[in-house]
């Protein structure tokens, strides 16, 4: 029996996200799936607007095998092949499940590197992003419920109620934040191991409400790059590039990230040494989905909790660029409701947001839910 869930988060991938038309070209690329049927009702419904598809399946457990014996030769060959496609089409689909998250836990930080510059930095940093319109998601699988701590089946339905959300309703209601981080420069952070300030002014503000993420709900910009001064403790468990961070702190210098912890201080300080821009910071997000309220170790999911904020260390967005360049991008959650230890943000010494819930009349709407 086909679940009309999937055929309504089909509809909203192919016609909200990447507004796909008539002769256009569509990559859709899977990861894990746990079965077909979205890779099929994306097909057909491409088929039925007339447009092209394409579609590659992947396992992780392959690409394992392939980013251990990587060797730069083996990934600027895949990248060849993968950048030539992708300038190929008008649209791409990333879908990602997982029977085991933790399938790269395993590979060496300097293979992990190699797959970061030589293949995913050509292929989805300089084609993808800049140029095709695109969206990416998870697939609720058993793996993906566990990291939540809840019943594959309720998770299911927690997934697909928080993907297919009214995404019209969340742009409107994003518009007067917007409005604010336009006109403000000088931020301030508070919350328990943070004091931070930077600078926002003129970078452009972005509003993000489905058309590139699923589930979705932030508003991003980014920070001016050598503004940031302070100190930052993140709150959220962080999974990347293979390994599982917690504890992060990062302290702050005209910009520059100059000294970085964690549980795997080692690790963390070789991700933030891969490049010159890997230290300074390419975005900073406001997170309004108020339907993901706690993490679950994906960060898709997570940069969007109502209540939080991400800062990015890595490349800059080309919509809201501050001119940083790295083959990272590591967005990083503090949550700052009551219940994750509180915190303020300031804009130009007006109290935007306190414990999570925006104070000024303006943005209520944002508070929904909370």
């Amino acid at each position: 029996m086909q679940d009309p869930r999937i055929d309504h988060l089909a509809t909203l991938l192919l016609d909200h996200s990447c507004q796909l038309s008539s002769g256009q070209k569509i990559l859709i690329e899977a990861f894990d799936l746990p079965n077909p049927d979205l890779i099929c009702r994306l097909v057909e419904g491409a088929a039925s607007r007339q447009a092209i598809p394409l579609v590659t399946h992947k396992s992780n457990t392959v690409l394992r095998s392939l980013y251990r014996s990587a060797t730069p030769q083996s990934m600027q060959l895949a990248a060849r092949f993968e950048r030539a496609r992708m300038e190929a089409v008008d649209a791409y689909i990333g879908i990602r499940g997982a029977s085991n998250s933790s399938q790269f836990t395993d590979v060496l930080p300097e293979q992990m590197d190699l797959y970061q510059q030589h293949w995913w930095q050509p292929v989805h940093s300089e084609v993808r992003v800049p140029q095709t319109n695109w969206v990416v998601l998870r697939y609720p699988t058993d793996a993906f419920a566990q990291a939540a701590d809840m019943s594959t089946q309720a998770f299911e339905d927690f997934y697909f109620d928080v993907c297919t959300a009214d995404y019209g309703a969340m742009r409107e209601a994003q518009k007067p934040l917007v409005e604010r981080m336009q006109a403000a420069n000088r931020v301030r952070i508070t919350a328990p191991g943070t004091e931070l300030e930077f600078s926002i002014q003129d970078i452009p503000v972005i509003p993000c409400y489905g058309l590139r993420n699923i589930p979705d709900g932030e508003v991003f910009t980014a920070p001016v790059k050598e503004s940031i001064n302070g100190t930052i403790r993140f709150n959220t468990r962080s999974r990347y590039q293979g390994t599982t961070f917690s504890d992060i702190q990062f302290e702050f210098h005209d910009g520059k990230i100059t000294k970085a912890t964690a549980n795997e201080t080692e690790r963390l300080n070789t991700i933030l040494d891969s490049d010159p821009g890997a230290r300074y910071c390419g975005e900073w997000s406001l997170g309004t989905n108020n339907r993901v309220i706690h993490p679950m170790l994906d960060t898709l999911f997570d940069e969007k909790i109502g209540g939080s904020f991400h800062l990015t260390p890595g490349q800059a967005y080309e919509e809201a660029d501050n001119s940083n360049r790295s083959r990272i991008h590591w967005d990083l959650v503090l949550i700052q409701r009551e219940d994750y230890g509180g915190g303020e943000i300031w804009f130009d010494g007006e109290l935007l947001r306190k414990d999570g819930r925006f104070v000024p009349a303006d943005l209520q709407l944002l508070n929904i839910g909370l």
